[in-house]
């Protein structure tokens, strides 16, 4: 063989090559860049080629783009301690997403309240119209026994951040709800502050009943120190002002306090909803003048029935509608928990429920239920689909 041969034998096989590696370059991108549909409980790639690690989330529409927040998991991680931040994605057509980096990163300062090996949970950004900031609430925990139950808020004058911490507490010290009952004035026993919590949850007396969060008066026992804030999201009304809602009391009892006109502090203002329920994972959202509400039960990472309710105002009354979801495996919400309600841009009354499909093994790996809502009879309702796609709000 010649050496011209050889030469044309060994262009002609890289020529080859470079268009096989272009195919599959490009084939690669169109898997992972063009969703069509919604594919619950699958793993969903971004435009890397990598499933997307926004946990717990929040989302936000601005400027004709959608924003997703939500916890950074890293591979390996058994606990929910924070390593890395909050990551942020951004999306056209809330199939494909963009990642944007991280919003919030941990500090490296060990002193820090969001050092890392904190834990940051359920982040959650809303825009403020009269300061042009961004403002991101979130549930942290300095220790991984749940017991400091505070809430951290950080701000941004750039959506995707990064995002500056300000700083975390509790919520509302010295202040008694709005529907406060006169025993929260009463003297507090001290056994009341000796008790157990780290579970995060009251303890269970005899029976199996748990105990009344009244009896033990918590309100009165966290008074000075400021009401316990675990799981949380964020709503902003249609008047603009905006409001908390997180798990409160141990997790026995919801409250929902109102925010500054900034939204980086709480007023003062606040009601306890819900009491009693042991309800965590809150989402809400607005129709027809009507607040609806929907989270689950205490069972930790192991899911759960659903719960949701109404009321006429965000201060309630809340009225109780039973388990939204409809359908096998609605026992457990479709192996699933509750992080946000999401209204679609452009299409009235279409909201989308948004879950978090746990994996406590290896958090990364978790992976995203989005279901259409439907409305019956006063009531929302979650029923299961393998795929859908927006079409479904054509209907």
């Amino acid at each position: 063989m010649n050496n011209n041969r050889i030469i044309f034998i060994l262009s002609f096989l890289f020529v080859v090559s470079n268009i096989y590696t272009q195919n599959t370059k490009e084939s690669y991108k169109s898997e992972y860049n063009d969703y069509k549909s919604f594919h619950p409980g699958k793993k969903w790639l971004d435009n890397n080629g990598v499933h997307i690690n926004a946990h717990g989330g929040g989302f936000i529409f601005h400027e004709e783009t959608y924003y997703w927040f939500g916890e950074h998991k890293i591979e390996g991680e058994k606990g929910n301690r924070a390593q890395v931040g909050v990551h942020c994605y951004s999306s056209k057509d809330l199939y494909n997403w963009k990642d944007e980096g991280i919003a919030l990163k941990v500090s490296e300062n060990p002193q820090s309240p969001i050092a890392k090996n904190c834990i940051i949970e359920r982040p959650k950004v809303v825009y403020n119209k009269k300061t042009n900031k961004f403002v991101m609430w979130f549930h942290l925990e300095n220790k991984i026994s749940y017991t400091a139950s505070l809430c951290g808020v950080a701000t941004s004058d750039k959506i995707t951040g990064p995002y500056t911490f300000i700083k975390a507490g509790r919520v509302n010290p010295g202040c008694y709800p709005i529907n406060f009952k006169d025993l929260h004035k009463l003297p507090v026993p001290k056994s009341v502050y000796d008790l157990d919590l780290t579970g995060g949850y009251l303890q269970i007396v005899d029976g199996g009943n748990k105990i009344h969060p009244d009896d033990l008066n918590i309100i009165g026992r966290d008074l000075q120190e400021g009401q316990m804030s675990r799981d949380q999201t964020v709503f902003v009304d249609d008047d603009g002002k905006a409001y908390r809602i997180y798990a409160s009391e141990t997790n026995s009892t919801l409250h929902i306090a109102e925010l500054s006109e900034d939204y980086t502090e709480h007023t003062g203002k606040y009601v306890r909803a819900l009491i009693n329920r042991y309800m965590e994972a809150p989402a809400i959202f607005k129709k027809d003048g009507l607040y609806y509400l929907m989270a689950s039960g205490c069972t930790g990472w192991a899911p759960n029935a659903a719960r949701s309710a109404v009321a006429p105002s965000i201060w309630g009354p809340w009225q109780e509608l039973g388990n939204p979801c409809i359908g096998d495996n609605a026992d457990i919400s479709f192996n699933s928990q509750s992080t946000y309600i999401l209204p679609v841009n452009g299409k009235k009354d279409s909201y989308i429920y948004i879950g978090d499909r746990w994996e406590p093994s290896n958090p990364i790996n978790g992976t995203y239920i989005w279901l259409p809502i439907e409305f019956n009879d006063g009531k929302f309702q979650i029923k299961w689909y393998d795929q859908w796609s927006l079409e479904y709000f054509n209907k």
